[in-house]
């Protein structure tokens, strides 16, 4: 994990459909201490299960063919060649004849071709191998399920418990969904992200959006619930709307896929890497490449390459450019409404004085995110007394997260900000930097823009 965090990784995730909540926990904890080892934020995100439908383990691994005839029956014991076990205790009620089932992320497909009282009868369209305890698609509109789990929700108890700082949420339909979570708003509170996999969620994406901290696009099950041609159009939208509504958006699933083994990626990845940095994306996100690949930070370092290349050739002026003349920018409350039109201000300010960086002095974290979305080619510092709020700005794109002790009024935390700053290297003597904080310590909202000159 240290050598992930050399190579790039700011925030890791925590799959908690794999392992106990106790090995969760412990990498949580190793990760604080390599943090403050490197000295360096790294976010830390506990990914809940949800309404997750997956086959019994497959040990060892079963190589399935192309007309294959597999039982799929309820159940949690073991899969075996030619029977595998659902933990899904409706599966012969909602699934039909005729439905097509996919496992994991979509490589293997299954035809479902006869209902009996205890099983169903499926052929394989599609083989590949299997192994562990993957994922088996059911149409989530067949789903009796809710959203998040009663496990869910018990495993998010432990985690908050342990200061998580992100908890993402798994098959949102819709924004109740999200306020089922039930926790205490950002930073009080990790920042809940909802994962975009649902037809339901892409009908409510604006209210899910509104009621969430970040969005994930996660590509695997959206890929499967929607036409493979229409995933490029809605990742691009999603994108867009997110990161106008000020929420940090993740692109995630099979960016790398090919580096579980092998040492570099098809130019494919590699380009759709790039295009996600291009469509806006705040974060690319890995999965098996990290949690199962041969050389977890080998990949990291070359994602991180590509992402670098790609913010060097963004269009950062035409982005901001697009995104005043798109009409999302409508903010959600009256402090909202101010610190939205500071930051509009911040950003064609920074521009035309050609500044050398944007000094961010915030407690929630709200201000660095409603700048960041302008994608403004300036350097974004982003000072909290908060810890949490830091660790979540990881998250952020283009934020430097920088602690400070605390929050005064304007003029002495601008001080100590510049002093820091300029004591870290960010910035030089001379150099033009444009201010965004509250006028006091109290502020509920970013009032105040300073175009200062460092000392």
């Amino acid at each position: 994990m240290k050598a992930m965090v050399e190579a790039g990784m700011d925030v890791a995730r925590l799959n908690l459909s794999h392992g106990s909540v106790d090995d969760s926990i412990e990498r949580l904890k190793q990760l604080r201490k390599i943090s403050a080892t490197l000295g360096r934020e790294v976010g830390v995100m506990a990914d809940l299960p949800g309404p997750k439908v997956r086959i019994g383990k497959v040990e060892p691994a079963l190589e399935i063919q192309v007309d294959d005839h597999i039982d799929l029956v309820p159940g949690h014991e073991p899969s075996k060649k030619g029977t595998f076990t659902v933990d899904y205790e409706r599966l012969l009620i909602d699934v039909r004849v005729g439905d097509r089932l996919s496992i994991g992320d979509g490589s293997m497909i299954l035809e479902v071709v006869e209902s009996t009282p205890n099983a169903l009868k499926s052929k394989v369209l599609y083989g590949g191998i299997v192994q562990g305890r993957p994922g088996l698609h059911i149409p989530s509109d067949r789903l009796q399920l809710t959203t998040p789990t009663p496990h869910d929700l018990k495993l998010l108890d432990a985690m908050v418990e342990n200061d998580i700082d992100m908890v993402a949420l798994s098959f949102v339909r819709s924004a109740h969904d999200v306020r089922r979570v039930g926790l205490e708003p950002a930073p009080r509170g990790p920042l809940v992200v909802a994962k975009i996999e649902t037809k339901a969620a892409i009908e409510n994406l604006d209210a899910i959006i509104s009621e969430s901290g970040a969005i994930m696009v996660a590509r695997g099950d959206l890929g499967t619930e929607c036409s493979l041609h229409q995933l490029p159009h809605l990742q691009k939208d999603i994108i867009a709307r997110c990161v106008a509504l000020g929420r940090p958006a993740i692109t995630a699933t099979q960016m790398l896929e090919s580096m579980i083994k092998a040492p570099a990626p098809t130019r494919a990845e590699a380009s759709d890497v790039a295009n996600a940095v291009f469509d806006g994306t705040s974060a690319v996100m890995l999965s098996g490449e990290t949690a199962i690949g041969h050389d977890p930070a080998h990949v990291i370092a070359t994602m991180a390459q590509i992402a670098e290349e790609a913010d060097r050739k963004f269009n950062y002026d035409g982005w901001a450019r697009n995104l005043k003349r798109s009409g999302m920018l409508e903010p959600q409350s009256e402090d909202a409404a101010v610190t939205d039109t500071m930051t509009l201000a911040t950003w064609e300010a920074a521009r035309s004085i050609n500044a050398s960086a944007i000094v961010c002095i915030t407690r929630s974290g709200f201000t660095v995110r409603a700048i960041a979305r302008f994608r403004p080619d300036t350097p974004i510092l982003a000072f909290s007394p908060e810890d949490r709020t830091l660790r979540q700005l990881t998250m952020s794109w283009g934020a430097n997260p920088m602690k400070i002790d605390r929050i005064d009024d304007n003029r002495t935390t601008v001080e100590e900000v510049l002093a820091l700053a300029k004591a870290q290297g960010h910035i030089r003597s001379g150099d033009t930097v444009a201010v965004l904080a509250g006028m006091d310590g109290k502020s509920a909202a970013t009032d105040s823009l300073r175009l200062v000159r460092c000392p």
